[in-house]
């Protein structure tokens, strides 16, 4: 594949119905027929250029390129980021914000709580299952639970099967245009009333939490010029911590789909301690292999040349997540799924980029840390689960053309009886 001065484009002149229509492979599709690792095309008759690669999601983190204002549909962004969030923010801001993130969710001690709550959620969860279960759906409730207990909220008094279900849909509907994405955002202010009275009551010390907490880090933080974030940003930002952790569900599905699929792997895997190199390279490969989120989206702060292209101020640009983690100028045979393509890995951050890509400061997305910390702990809950429950013949095909993609099945569980 070739970048060249003359971008090619797209054969039609606008392509929003193929973009909706074929989600993952909407990218890939062209990058192959133009030959071209970028192309140009038209998405609501918007102008936007779409690129892959590591070249390509260098270009777009790195020198501060690139801000999120206008750069995704407000249908999604009012489901899975919202106005005024760290991820619509620009220039110093951003940063600001974005550095307190990785501080509360990235440090040791952080993952060393996220490592233990989940394990016990999972353990409580797995006795009280049945002959019949539906893996998606316990997820959702666990992962929900262990949210709320990382942030340092009691889960005493909520309703986690509704705010699971609220979480859950703010996933399932941001791809959708139409009724059912506005029932979500419907949905969803009923999860920023809750989490703006959570923020209230904290804040005038009617509510009491740990000091060092995620939600009493966000109800006192003051942003850049030293003002406290208005209740309702603050209870923004708060979801943006407990969704993502319940998102981490559909990699976990993934990772039990592998282990169904490839069991030569599963023998391997069994035994070896939670971190060792060969549990990271699975997970790893997982997070390669699958999709999660298909692309993300950025505006031209400024006028810059890449490749010998001009782009200017405002253009719109998405960098095609799933094709960069397919991307065989990259990877070697990309659609097998090889774990050991990890082994000893210590390649360009910006060819692994399922949630996004590398920054000039070293900073990822906030939470991939705990994405990986949670699935790496995960990954022997698993294995012990193919020992506990048998799993009969269903449908594990996961569609490229939903977002976001899970097994049709929701992967089903028999419990084997003693």
């Amino acid at each position: 594949m070739t970048l060249t001065t003359d971008i090619p484009y797209a054969p039609r002149f606008d392509e929003t119905r193929d973009f909706v229509h074929d989600r993952y492979t909407f990218g890939q599709y062209r990058f192959d027929q133009l030959n071209s690792d970028a192309f140009r095309t038209r998405i609501a008759l918007r102008p936007v250029t779409v690129i892959r690669g590591a070249e390509a999601a260098r270009m777009f983190y790195e020198d501060d390129r690139f801000g999120r204002d206008r750069a995704m549909p407000t249908s999604a962004t009012h489901l899975l980021q919202d106005d005024d969030s760290v991820q619509s923010l620009s220039g110093r801001p951003h940063f600001h914000r974005k550095r307190m993130f990785v501080r509360m969710l990235s440090d040791d001690g952080a993952q060393d709580s996220l490592r233990r709550i989940f394990s016990e959620e999972w353990t409580d969860a797995t006795r009280r299952w049945g002959g019949h279960t539906v893996l998606s759906d316990e997820l959702t409730t666990i992962l929900t639970r262990t949210a709320v207990r990382w942030a340092g909220i009691d889960v005493v008094g909520i309703d986690i099967p509704a705010l699971g279900g609220q979480l859950e849909s703010m996933l399932a509907n941001a791809g959708r245009i139409g009724p059912g994405n506005w029932f979500s955002r419907t949905r969803r202010r009923r999860t920023e009333s809750w989490a703006q009275e959570l923020i209230t009551r904290i804040r005038q010390h009617d509510l009491e939490v740990d000091p060092g907490s995620i939600v009493s880090t966000l109800a006192f933080y003051s942003n850049q010029d030293g003002h406290q974030l208005g209740v309702s940003d603050a209870a923004t930002e708060l979801i943006n911590v407990l969704r993502p952790v319940v998102a981490i569900g559909r990699f976990l599905l993934f990772e039990a789909v592998a282990l169904k699929q490839h069991p030569s792997l599963r023998h391997g895997l069994s035994g070896v301690g939670p971190y060792s190199a060969e549990i990271v390279s699975f997970v790893h490969e997982v997070r390669r292999f699958y999709p999660f989120f298909p692309a993300i989206g950025g505006t031209a702060l400024r006028d810059f040349r890449w490749h010998g292209h001009d782009f200017s101020a405002g253009d719109w640009v998405l960098l095609d997540l799933y094709a960069t983690n397919h991307d065989p100028a990259t990877w070697h045979d990309p659609e097998t799924f090889r774990p050991s393509r990890f082994n000893g890995w210590v390649g360009d951050p910006n060819t692994l980029v399922p949630e996004g890509g590398h920054t000039i400061t070293g900073d990822r997305c906030p939470g991939e840390r705990a994405t990986i910390t949670v699935m790496a702990t995960a990954l022997p809950l698993l294995l012990r689960m193919f020992r506990d429950f048998s799993v009969p013949d269903q449908d594990l095909r996961i569609d490229l053309r939903t977002f976001p993609a899970a097994p049709e099945s929701g992967f089903i569980l028999n419990r084997v009886l003693a």
